[in-house]
């Protein structure tokens, strides 16, 4: 588990659609591998509630990553911690709208990410992080979108956020860049200690 092995605090694994989906054998495997205290996250957009129990079955502490349209009511009737995302639009990132989106969701952490393109993740985007600053002196917030080696440190300054996430950010050719992903968490760190 490379992201374990770059100091990571929490691995995510795709449970939704996606090429990225994680197979039932896989998770088995980081299920068996993973240390304590890192945290296993589940990414599923608009999920069952069979999807979640059966992601559980393997995960018992797994986070519940929602990334698609789920109500608020659905939102909070979900067992255990939950991860909300708010999709952002890079080009009109208004804080107003950003804080009734974050009122929907009061017992989730939010996710704020950039929608691109009719794309709701995943687009290797950044939005204006200040936009989100307001929230994060209020709850805990995680920023992705767009976050690099090279950018994360500005983020956490603006942010202060809870956390980051990051996929294509610390990716070479479509795979986990060992060196990128070393940099970033060390990038993290290093500004945390600050």
């Amino acid at each position: 588990m490379l992201a374990v092995e770059t100091g990571a605090d929490a691995i995510g694994m795709i449970f939704a659609p996606s090429v990225r989906r994680i197979t039932e054998g896989a998770a088995k495997h980081i299920a068996d591998e993973l240390p304590p205290f890192i945290t296993p996250v589940g990414v599923f957009v608009n999920p069952s509630r069979d999807e979640i129990a059966r992601a559980r079955s393997i995960f018992p502490d797994l986070v519940v990553q929602l990334h698609g349209d789920e109500s608020p009511s659905y939102v909070s009737s979900i067992d255990g911690r939950v991860i909300k995302t708010i999709h952002v639009d890079p080009g009109a990132a208004d804080p107003a709208a950003l804080e009734r989106a974050a009122n929907e969701h009061p017992r989730a952490i939010l996710l704020f990410d950039s929608a691109v393109g009719g794309l709701s993740g995943g687009t290797g985007m950044p939005f204006p992080w200040k936009a989100v600053a307001p929230v994060a002196r209020q709850r805990q917030i995680i920023v992705a979108g767009g976050l690099t080696p090279e950018t994360v440190a500005q983020c956490i300054q603006t942010v202060r956020p809870y956390g980051v996430d990051v996929r294509s950010g610390v990716e070479s050719g479509g795979r986990k860049d060992r060196d990128k992903m070393r940099a970033f968490v060390r990038a993290v760190k290093d500004v945390d200690a600050a």
